[in-house]
C-alpha cells in the first residue's frame, strides 16, 4: 500500500466502501459519483493505475469487473464483509460481493481436515453431497470465508460472469436454507438442475438472475415449482492450476 498516492488510497477505500454497501464492485458510474468525478473516464483512469501497481484486477467486458488484489502483484483470497454474493496464496481483503472471496493459484488437493470437497456435477435426485458428486478435496481453510464454507462447487457456463463467476470456476457455498434477496445461491430446480444465480423474491414468485445479458432469468411459481436452496454462495475459487 506505500507505493499508492493519497488520492489512490482513497480510489481504493470509496471501491471496497461500495462493496461493502451493494454488495458488489461498482459501475464506473456509480465509482465517479461516490469519488466526485466528473465523468466515468475519470474513474476509470484511476482504476487503470490502481490495475497497474497490482492492487486491483479488471475483468474484460463487465460492468462490475472489479476485483481487489491485494498484497499487490500477489495472488491473494479476496473476502467479503456482507451483502447480497463475487473472488490466490496469501490472504487479503475484498469487501464485496455477498461474503464473496476470490482465491487462486493456491488449490492443492488432499485428504486433510482443514479442506473442502468439490463437488462436480449433481446428479438429479441425489443429495449435492453425495460420495459420487466428489471430485476431489482442496486444501483450502473453511473458516477463511464468512460464514464457513461447507463445499466448493464447480461451475459451468458464463450466466453469472459479470459477478465475476467464469466457466471452470469453484464457487464456495455456505449451506443454508434461508437466503436474502440479492445474494448469490445454489439452488435445485424442480428436483433436477442444480444452478447458480442471483435470488430474488416477491411472495411465492421467485427469481433466479443470471449476470449476463446472454442469459435469461428462470422464473418459478412456488405455488407450482419446486425448489430447494442448497446454500449462499460465500466465495469464487479460480484454480489456474487446473486451466
Amino acid at each position: 500500500m506505500d507505493e499508492l498516492t493519497e488520492r489512490q488510497k482513497e480510489i481504493l477505500q470509496v471501491i471496497q466502501r461500495l462493496m461493502e454497501e451493494k454488495g458488489v464492485p461498482p459501475t464506473r458510474v456509480e465509482l465517479a459519483r461516490a469519488a466526485g468525478f466528473k465523468s466515468p473516464n475519470a474513474a476509470e483512469g484511476h482504476l487503470r493505475a490502481l490495475a497497474r501497481k497490482g492492487i486491483i484486477a479488471l475483468l474484460p467486458g463487465a460492468a462490475r469487473g472489479i476485483r481487489i488484489t491485494d498484497p499487490p502483484k500477489s495472488p491473494v483470497v479476496r473476502r467479503t464483509a456482507s451483502g447480497s454474493p463475487i473472488p490466490v496464496p496469501t490472504l487479503g481483503g475484498l469487501e464485496g460481493d455477498p461474503e464473496l472471496d476470490l482465491m487462486s493459484d493456491a488449490l492443492v488437493p488432499v485428504a486433510a481436515a482443514a479442506s473442502l470437497p468439490v463437488v462436480g456435477r449433481v446428479a438429479a435426485g441425489h443429495p449435492i453431497l453425495a460420495v459420487e458428486h466428489i471430485e476431489t478435496r482442496y486444501a483450502v481453510d473453511p473458516k477463511i470465508f464468512r460464514p464457513t464454507a461447507h463445499y466448493l462447487l464447480r461451475v459451468a457456463g458464463m450466466s453469472m460472469r459479470d459477478a465475476g463467476i467464469l466457466d471452470g470456476d469453484l464457487v464456495a457455498v455456505h449451506r443454508s436454507p434461508e437466503v436474502r434477496n440479492g445474494q448469490i445461491i445454489v439452488a435445485r430446480v424442480n428436483h433436477d438442475e442444480v444452478t447458480v444465480k442471483r435470488y430474488r423474491q416477491v411472495g411465492k414468485e421467485v427469481w433466479l438472475l443470471p449476470e449476463n445479458t446472454e442469459f435469461k432469468p428462470i422464473h418459478l411459481d412456488l405455488e407450482h415449482d419446486a425448489m430447494v436452496i442448497e446454500g449462499v454462495v460465500v466465495g469464487v475459487v479460480r484454480d489456474r492450476t487446473l486451466q
